[in-house]
């Protein structure tokens, strides 16, 4: 009987063991896979950067070569409407489309979209009502 509690020892000795070779392998790839992840998006970020000051300094040239034929307050302005609608575009562009969405009605107001997604208002109406077995639905103790 000693014998099978000291393989019993021995095998949570091992399970033990397992475990903690298992947990530390896990957490040796997961630190990997963070570092990589980090890199990228530090790398990320400072593409945007520059991004951000290479299209700054577009904006300065659009608006140095409107300031050859316009007053530099005026170009300025074309320069920054032209980049609002444009950021206007974007946005559009990026929203998601609705399929249903609701139309505009000139001279009245939008419909207004059923709460299903079946074109109902409501849940549809069954045409009888429940049979529940072993009641008789004819009983007078079962009339509404």
């Amino acid at each position: 009987m000693e014998h099978i509690e000291h393989l019993e020892h021995l095998d949570k000795e091992l399970v033990d063991e397992l475990a903690q070779v298992a947990r530390e392998t896990v957490r040796d790839e997961l630190r990997e896979q963070s570092r990589k992840r980090r890199r990228a998006a530090v790398l990320y970020g400072a593409s945007g950067a520059v991004a951000l000051y290479a299209g700054g300094a577009v904006a300065l040239a659009v608006v140095l070569a409107w300031a050859i034929v316009l007053p530099g307050w005026a170009a300025a302005l074309v320069t920054a409407v032209i980049l609002g609608v444009v950021a206007f575009a974007l946005r559009e562009a990026a929203r998601p489309k609705r399929a249903h969405a609701p139309r505009r009605v000139v001279g009245g107001t939008a419909p207004v979209a059923p709460p299903s997604g079946t074109g109902m208002p409501y849940p549809p109406m069954p045409g009888a009502p429940p049979v529940v077995p072993g009641v008789d639905p004819e009983s007078p103790h079962h009339r509404g």
